[in-house]
């Protein structure tokens, strides 16, 4: 099974061969590193470029406005706040030129917490990134959902972010891209470079398919009739974790919605379920003021107020100017298993 990083890769290089991508750069997304993850490693079409964000979706506009497909990457969003006029302007193209300017462009960025990376890296963006309007936003939580939704994006003829969560690359799936070996250890000597000297090594790259996932709908990973638990990105391994527990421990069954896409996001399935369980609750780990949960729970309260047996409660990372690096200060800022366990029981347990 391949990991996040690993099906990154493959679904560039597919793209690459298959749907007419000629350019992935960033710092150090080229040979010999292939991004400080690896997520580009072996990619023919990968390129370096200055440690330069500005000049990097600038590039990215450019090669897009000129009919070409690239994937930008900015190698962690805490440095991507220096861009926000140039990612207004690439959203807005479309419109202000009455259509008849495309913006083909993915822009990479890995985020969040989890890898002990302290305050220059451990920062979300995904509630900056739902205030662009005309950015599509994903952010996937599996390998398999990792290469469909990356490839949504390359053939999308708008400007989609393509968000990464830091903590999750490295953790191997549980399906298989179709294509990809079943041996974890074949598919890495395939496209895994050795240490040391890369200059003459060559990816020998698996045939995979074209198995792109929509963007806008989301995936029920549990499924339950006591709680809705919508979420996205790593915290969607512990929300899986934490519904597990509670059906085995108190016999509470919790519907896990995995969103993917957070625009457009699939408000038809959060409301299915909502008026199923009767209760939700809004997990992710950026800032909770200003927080997209906070736009899903007023949302959830105007449109389905006469269904819900409690309040709708949003679980995001505390207020702070930063993560610090120390283990118990990441950990006490951005949400747990623990907090999550306590945040769905009060929902469960709150009395009309």
């Amino acid at each position: 099974m391949a990991n996040m990083a690993q099906s990154i890769r493959m679904a560039l290089h597919f793209a690459e061969k298959n749907l007419k991508l000629t350019d992935v750069f960033g710092q150090d997304a080229g040979p010999p590193m292939g991004g400080v993850f690896t997520a580009t490693q072996g990619v023919e079409c990968a390129w370096n470029t200055p440690l330069d964000e500005r000049g990097i979706v600038g590039a990215a506009m450019g090669i897009a406005l000129a009919g070409d497909r690239c994937v930008a990457e900015i190698q962690f969003c805490d440095y991507i706040f220096n861009t926000i006029d140039l990612l207004k302007i690439a959203g807005n193209t479309l419109w202000v030129s009455n259509g008849n300017y495309p913006m083909p462009l993915t822009l990479m960025t890995p985020v969040g917490a989890g890898i002990r990376g302290s305050i220059y890296h451990s920062h979300s963006f995904d509630a900056w990134a739902t205030r662009l309007p005309g950015w599509k936003i994903v952010m996937p939580s599996t390998p398999l959902d990792a290469y469909g939704l990356l490839l949504a994006a390359i053939k999308d003829p708008n400007p989609v972010m393509f968000l990464k969560p830091k903590a999750l690359l490295r953790v191997r799936g549980e399906e298989l891209i179709p294509g990809e070996p079943e041996s974890e250890k074949e598919l890495k000597a395939m496209i895994d470079a050795p240490l040391g000297d890369r200059s003459q090594w060559q990816p020998k790259w698996p045939k995979v398919e074209d198995v792109s996932i929509e963007i806008g709908k989301a995936k029920i990973t549990r499924q339950g009739k006591d709680l809705t638990l919508v979420t996205y990105g790593r915290n969607v391994l512990m929300a899986n974790s934490v519904a597990d527990q509670l059906k085995k421990d108190k016999g509470h069954e919790i519907e896990v919605i995995d969103l993917r896409s957070l625009y457009p996001y699939d408000w038809q399935c959060v409301k299915t379920s909502i008026q199923k369980t009767k209760r939700v609750l809004f997990l992710n780990e950026d800032t909770e003021v200003t927080n997209f949960g906070e736009h899903l729970a007023y949302r959830a309260t105007q449109e389905l107020f006469y269904d819900l047996l409690a309040k709708p409660k949003v679980l995001a990372a505390k207020n702070t100017p930063g993560i610090g690096l120390y283990a118990e200060l990441e950990e006490n800022t951005v949400p747990q298993t623990k907090d999550i366990m306590e945040a769905a029981l009060d929902v469960l347990n709150e009395i009309p």
